[in-house]
């Protein structure tokens, strides 16, 4: 396979050093955009949410295949990419927040689950028609994994 390369477009500043497993509904950050690129979120304003896709900068790299979510002995082993974790071959994430602010070259959002420094590599705005599946099904042990997350 070929390797890949980008350059982000942004980096998250929220003063959140470590990555916790919950409370992110609660944290505000500022995704500065290279100055460059000011101009490019216009029309973003007229969202309530974005996905934003960042590269998890300081995740462990993958320690085998399969791993416990979170450690957790109530739940089950599972292969890293049945889970959200920032355990991962390729340490993408992404993540659904609200957009509080639009300015020329930075976004304002809540519930960015991304630490201080985290490289943004694009912002997409959340359209229900593509994001969002009303038949989407979860194994039982999301829900409990999920609880105090957001």
């Amino acid at each position: 396979m070929n390797e890949i390369r980008m350059t982000p477009i942004g980096v998250v500043h929220n003063g959140q050093t470590e990555p916790v497993d919950e409370g992110w509904g609660e944290v505000t950050s500022r995704v500065e955009l290279r100055p460059e690129l000011a101009g490019i979120l216009d029309g973003l304003e007229g969202f309530s949410h974005a996905l934003i896709i960042y590269w998890l900068h300081e995740a462990p790299t993958v320690p085998g295949v399969k791993r416990r979510p979170r450690g957790l002995a109530d739940m089950p082993e599972v292969g890293f990419l049945a889970q959200r974790a920032r355990h991962r071959p390729n340490p993408i994430g992404v993540t659904a927040a609200e957009v509080v602010a639009v300015e020329p070259a930075c976004l304002v959002m809540r519930g960015l689950d991304a630490i201080e420094g985290t490289p943004v590599l694009d912002i997409k705005p959340y359209f229900p028609a593509y994001d969002r599946r009303d038949d989407a099904r979860v194994p039982e042990w999301v829900d409990r994994l999920m609880r105090g997350y957001f």
